[in-house]
């Protein structure tokens, strides 16, 4: 018979805690990671694979510090170890791990020698603020406030001299908590703390910032990345010994419960203990074994083993049980007795109990969880519904009593207790606070729940779908499953017939806004044109909602139709009485006047100021400026693209607007690129598409400059690939203006190949998009490249059309860029109806004017169909000389697949091919510089030189240099023959000398 070791009063064996198993390897790599800074020790692996447990015994070796235990958390060689854990809750907290990683931390603020800047830190330690300095002035912009707090933690973790910092369960963590995380990545080479980060993939969304960490390292910083497989048979044995007092397993009985686990640790560990609770095993020959093999049912599921175990404890176990399970993270002992509605000593005797089980543990700062978190879920999941709402509601009032007040946790508590009043009231103060952290999402996830779910009056509806709306607009990433369930929510919302028509607008005006970012351009419209006419009560918003109608970008309206919205949202703000308000709405106005091409912008630009008296204003001010700056890159008015986005990066920079600055950036590359400043641009490009890929539009910029790049050196088929990917996602957000350029780029790479029709195709929509807006700025690259599509199927009366309508689009508007375009299509008509003198000059004429610019590329390619042009002339040797220039001019830009072409077109000719000079500083050669730009501009408006000098703040002997160079650049001898070039290059229009001018 076997013998069972039952203890002396019948009770089964005692079984204890498993020894660390199986992971040796695992912690070797950790502490030879960390003794190797600056590191990152990543830790993955699936539920209850021993992830906690491993880094538990890492911990365990680690030497307490040298002024002892009091202090928290143990030193490595360089430095303090702070541990905390992300719970898994329902709405995570905004920085609450990293604020519960310092707790336990005995020491004084005020001895730490933090400077001003800590006094960000007031509301996330509230128990230090007698040490702390005083709050810094508050920002406006949360994203700044975030980073300035950032920014203050850091340096508490420096001051503690920590040298690692751990995040178990990062999968739960909130997405400031992650964004923090990666901050401290960015600084590591500085001597930044150590990060060890657990987390399971599985549970990681496909736009969360944990992947950036795990694939996005700076230079110098060590990835060790640990993934643990489940346990092997023999590891199995030797767990499952560890708790039975080390006598060894039978083969049947390790390989039964391997097969039945899987090897999960966690399984493996909770089976062995209901096991010993049902008596189910026996000591027999020398080794633990199962009773019976045919008729043990081990359960397969860890929610099995712990509800059944559970189930055999106390009714005070296991009511502390399911009050811990409700209360869902650490809990201190007087709110888990109110939860559980137990007096203290009972309440302490099921703590005890459970502890002894070792279902709960505390952590030594009085606080209690489950040791598994698959088993805290499997209690809770077993609770009744309707003992789940009374559990809720005595750890909402249980919780309500705790300082600084958990507003996320009660929210969750009263929302499953069904009590709507509180639920609302503390889901909308957590809302703010997770606003004013920065974490729009974790706002937007509460208020979408409430939307969804609550019974809400109307005034509550629409205040809090306003304001999810609002914080929507703010996420770092705004298209994503959150977006859509929101705008399904607010759609749902405005159905409802209790809501007035002001209400009603409210929603719709944020709402239009979010949709014009999903690329619901025409659902946008029509909900911004219904908050329009519903927000006479607040002019303001009303002039906003009209400004948005008023962006021509997307949509089906004319040109007019925007403009009427512009106008009449200028009437409302000359009546605002805040001069704040003012400039934002007059400023945004004026970039969407660019975008429409109208000349009224400049006037309203010339008054804009360049810099602000608070932070609000100077990052309305950047805002602003950066979207002046891209309007001028439509214009071709680079000097002023290039003053604006000046401007805007230094007020960027001023307010840490990190996100604004990447789109300046990206603004700044575009004009490099335009102005033929390619050194460092391909790097650049990858860098751009690789930095954001969370956010399409900015992605795809990125790739776009790396499109262009790749057509200008030969590589035909990726350019082909990177354009039409821009082109595809430009369609699907509505975004017409940004379907010009890779649609024209597609057009000239088919051409090339002899597929003229092909070319047609490619440009159908972008053509007919543009000629039903009627902004014909936006044309610069389309048309010209339309018009060859046409000349190469033989359809010369549509090229003529085409020419003629982007003529007349132009008139009256000193557009440079557009003008440009119009000469070198012009010059196309010529060569094409064989009058090959005209399209010569012409060709010359779209040279200069592309020069005036500057736009060196364009300068090229026009001057190489004015050498071919020269020899179908009959002056072959003009041309051939010419063509030689362009070689080089190609060569210097790095535009190396041009240069070769026309390489080869030199030796059809017989002619030689010259060798550029490769060496020294770039320069501009024969194109214009944008200083030389700016002194041009004003000569053609009649200044002298020294009004030039006092203008531009520069010396009247620099103004002689630049005006002086200019000429010779242009081959011109005199001042009246500088303006008429300038005339002939578009850069007055068709008004005359010193028309439009700003």
């Amino acid at each position: 018979m076997p013998r069972r070791l039952p203890a002396a009063d019948g009770k089964p064996p005692a079984v204890t805690a498993p020894q660390f198993v199986g992971r040796a390897r695992q912690l070797t790599a950790i502490r030879e990671a960390v003794s190797r800074p600056p590191a990152i020790v990543l830790v993955e692996g699936e539920a209850g694979i021993g992830k906690s447990r491993l880094l538990q015994q890492w911990s365990a070796t680690v030497a307490p510090p040298a002024d002892g235990p009091p202090s928290g958390g143990g030193t490595t060689s360089g430095g303090r170890v702070l541990t905390s854990v992300c719970p898994p809750l329902r709405e995570s907290h905004t920085l609450g791990p990293v604020v519960d990683a310092f707790r336990g931390i005995e020491v004084r603020a005020a001895d730490l020698g933090l400077t001003g800047l800590a006094g960000a830190l007031r509301p996330l330690f509230p128990e230090w603020a007698a040490g702390l300095p005083p709050a810094p002035e508050p920002l406006d912009d949360a994203r700044a406030a975030r980073h300035r707090l950032f920014r203050a933690l850091d340096e508490l973790l420096r001051a503690l001299d920590v040298g690692v910092l751990v995040l178990e369960d990062a999968h739960w963590a909130d997405e400031v908590t992650l964004e923090f995380l990666l901050f401290l990545a960015a600084r590591l080479p500085d001597g930044g703390p150590n990060l060890v980060v657990s987390y399971r993939l599985d549970e990681i969304g496909p736009g969360s910032l944990l992947l950036r960490l795990m694939s996005r390292l700076p230079a110098g910083v060590t990835q060790t990345r640990i993934v643990l497989p489940p346990l092997a048979q023999e590891e199995t044995a030797s767990l499952v010994s560890s708790m039975l007092g080390g006598s060894p397993v039978s083969d049947e009985f390790a390989a039964f419960l391997h097969d039945r686990t899987d090897g999960l640790p966690v399984a493996v560990e909770e089976s062995v203990r209901l096991m010993c609770d049902r008596r189910d095993i026996a000591f027999r020959e020398g080794e633990w074994t199962r009773v019976r093999l045919s008729e043990l049912l081990v359960p397969p599921t860890v929610r099995d083993c712990t509800r059944e175990r559970i189930a055999r404890m106390s009714p005070e176990a296991q009511s502390v049980l399911r009050a811990v399970a409700t209360l869902g993270e650490p809990s201190p002992e007087a709110t888990i007795a109110r939860t559980a509605d137990l007096a203290p000593p009972a309440s302490r005797a099921g703590l005890a109990e459970a502890a002894g089980a070792a279902v709960l543990t505390d952590d030594g700062e009085g606080l209690w969880q489950y040791r598994h978190g698959l088993a805290a879920a499997a209690v809770h999941e077993s609770i009744a519904p309707s003992d789940r709402r009374i559990l809720h509601r005595r750890a909402g009032e249980a919780v309500e009593n705790h300082r600084p007040t958990p507003a996320a946790r009660l929210a969750r508590h009263f929302r499953e207790a069904g009590e709507t009043a509180r639920w609302v009231r503390y889901a909308e103060r957590a809302a703010e606070q997770a606003v004013a952290s920065g974490d729009h999402t974790a706002a937007v996830v509460q208020l979408d729940d409430l939307l969804a779910t609550a019974d809400l009056s109307p005034a509550d509806l629409a205040r809090i779908a306003r304001n999810a709306a609002l914080a929507a607009l703010s996420r770092r990433d705004p298209v994503d499953a959150v977006y859509h369930r929101l705008v399904a929510t607010l759609r749902t919302v405005l159905g409802d017939p209790a809501l007035s028509g002001r209400q009603q607008a409210e929603i719709r005006n944020p709402l239009g806004r979010l949709l014009i970012l999903g690329g619901e351009a025409t659902a946008a419209l029509g909900e911004l044109e219904q908050a329009a006419a519903g927000l006479d009560h607040d002019p303001i918003e009303a002039a906003r909602a009209m400004t948005y109608l008023g962006w021509a970008y997307a949509g089906p309206w004319p040109a007019p139709v925007h403009l009427r919205w512009l106008q009449r949202a200028a009437l409302i703000t000359d009546q605002i009485a805040s001069p704040a308000d003012r400039l934002n709405l007059a400023g945004n106005r004026a970039a969407a006047l660019l975008m429409l091409g109208e000349e009224e912008a400049w006037d309203i630009i010339a008054d804009l100021p360049h810099d602000g008296a608070t932070s609000a204003e100077r990052l309305d001010l950047a805002r602003i400026h950066a979207n002046v700056g891209t309007g001028a890159l439509i214009w071709g008015r680079y000097a002023d693209a290039e003053r604006h986005l000046a401007v805007a990066t230094r007020l960027a920079d001023a307010e840490q607007a990190g996100r604004l600055r990447y789109n300046v950036e990206i603004e700044r590359a575009n004009l490099d690129w335009l102005t033929g400043r390619w050194d460092g641009l391909a790097e650049r490009s990858a860098v751009l598409a690789d930095a954001d890929r969370d956010r399409p539009t900015t992605h795809l910029a990125g790739i776009r400059l790396s499109a262009r790049l790749a057509a200008a050196t030969g590589r035909r088929r990726t350019a082909a690939e990177q354009f039409q990917r821009v082109l595809d996602e430009a369609e699907r957000l509505g975004a017409i203006d940004d379907t010009m350029e890779p649609a024209a780029a597609l057009a000239r790479l088919r051409l090339v190949a002899g597929d003229g029709r092909g070319a047609l195709r490619v440009t159908d929509r972008p053509l007919e998009a543009l000629r039903r807006k009627g902004v014909w700025v936006w044309g610069t690259d389309l048309v010209p490249a339309r018009v060859e599509a046409h000349l190469a199927t033989g359809d010369l009366r549509a090229a003529q059309r085409l020419v003629g309508q982007f003529a007349r689009g132009l008139r009256g508007r000193t557009a440079p860029g557009p003008r440009a375009a119009l000469a070198t299509c012009r010059a196309h008509l010529a060569a094409a109806a064989g009058e090959h003198t005209r399209a010569a000059a012409a060709y010359a004429r779209a040279a200069r004017a592309w020069a005036v610019l500057p736009r060196p590329y364009e300068t090229a390619l026009a001057h190489e169909r004015q050498a071919e042009a020269l020899r179908a002339a009959e002056r072959a040797d003009q041309g051939r000389r010419l063509l030689a220039e362009q070689y080089e001019s190609l060569f210097r830009l790095g535009a190396k697949g041009d240069a070769e072409r026309v390489a080869r077109r030199l030796r059809e000719l017989g002619a030689d091919v010259p060798r550029p000079w490769r060496g020294g500083r770039r320069g501009y050669g024969d194109q214009l510089s944008p200083r030389e730009i700016e002194v041009v501009r004003l000569v053609t408006t009649g200044k002298t030189n020294r009004e030039i000098s006092r203008i531009l703040a520069k010396s009247p002997a620099t103004v002689d240099q630049q005006l002086r160079a200019a000429m010779r650049k242009l081959k011109v001898a005199s001042r009246t023959a500088l303006a008429v070039v300038a005339v002939e290059a578009g850069l007055l229009g068709e008004e005359g000398p010193g028309a439009g001018l700003s």
